[in-house]
C-alpha cells in the first residue's frame, strides 16, 4: 500500500468524484446516440463493450472500450495532479472502478470492469497496464472468449507488480482482480460448461 499522506476529507472527495466519473456508462451513451438501440437489452446485457460489439458496430464497440478505460486514468491522473499523493490516486482508481461496476445512473447494474482496470492500471504504472494489455490480447487471440482475455489479465497482474516493482500497488491490485473475478461469476460457469460464447457470436 501507499504511504497514507492525504487527509481525510480531500480523500472523501476524492472517492466521490471518481466514483461519479466512473459511474457514466459509455457504452449506453455511444449505443444510445448512435441508434443502435438500449444496450441494457441486447445480448448479455452488459454496458460493456464486448456486448456493444454485439450490436455489430465496431466503432462503437472500440469507443466503449477506450472511455472505460479513459475514465479511470482521468480519474487517476487528476488526482495525482491536484492532491499530489499517491495514497489518493489509487483511491481513485478504485472508486472508478466501483462506479463503472455499480453505476449510481443505472441503478448499481454496471459492468464487469475490464476496461476500467485496465485503465487504472495504465494510469498508476504504464508498464504494468501495459503488460495487463498485452495479456489480454493474447487471451483474446488464443481464444477469441472475452472473459478468458479479461480473467488471464486479471489474474497475472500481480506478477507483473513483481516484475517491475510497484509493490505498492498489490492491495489495490489484489482488490481489483478478486471484483473481476466475482462479475465473471456466470462466465467461470460456462467455461466449465464449454457454453462460453467466443467474440462475435450473438448469444451472451
Amino acid at each position: 500500500m501507499p504511504e497514507l499522506l492525504t487527509d481525510s476529507p480531500t480523500l472523501i472527495l476524492t472517492a466521490i468524484l471518481s466514483y461519479l466519473l466512473g459511474s457514466v456508462p459509455f457504452g449506453v451513451l455511444i449505443t444510445r446516440f448512435m441508434g443502435l438501440g438500449d444496450l441494457r437489452r441486447i445480448g448479455s446485457g452488459n454496458i460493456g463493450a464486448t456486448n456493444v460489439l454485439r450490436t455489430g458496430n465496431k466503432g462503437a464497440a472500440l469507443g466503449t472500450l477506450l472511455l472505460d478505460g479513459a475514465k479511470a486514468a482521468v480519474a487517476v491522473l487528476l488526482a495525482r495532479a491536484l492532491v499530489g499523493h499517491e495514497d489518493a490516486a489509487q483511491l481513485a482508481g478504485l472508486a472508478a472502478f466501483v462506479g463503472h461496476l455499480f453505476p449510481i445512473w443505472l441503478g448499481f447494474k454496471g459492468g464487469k470492469g475490464v476496461a476500467t482496470f485496465l485503465g487504472t492500471m495504465i494510469a498508476l504504472a504504464w508498464p504494468v497496464g501495459l503488460a495487463c494489455c498485452g495479456m489480454w490480447l493474447v487471451g483474446l487471440a488464443l481464444t477469441r472468449i472475452s472473459s478468458v482475455a479479461a480473467l488471464l489479465s486479471a489474474g497475472t497482474s500481480v506478477i507483473w507488480l513483481v516484475v517491475f516493482d510497484q509493490g505498492r500497488m498489490l492491495a489495490l491490485t489484489g482488490i481489483l482482480t478478486i471484483l473481476i473475478y466475482v462479475r465473471h461469476g456466470a462466465n467461470l460457469a460456462r467455461l466449465k460448461a464449454g457454453t462460453e460464447p467466443k467474440v462475435g457470436q450473438k448469444k451472451a
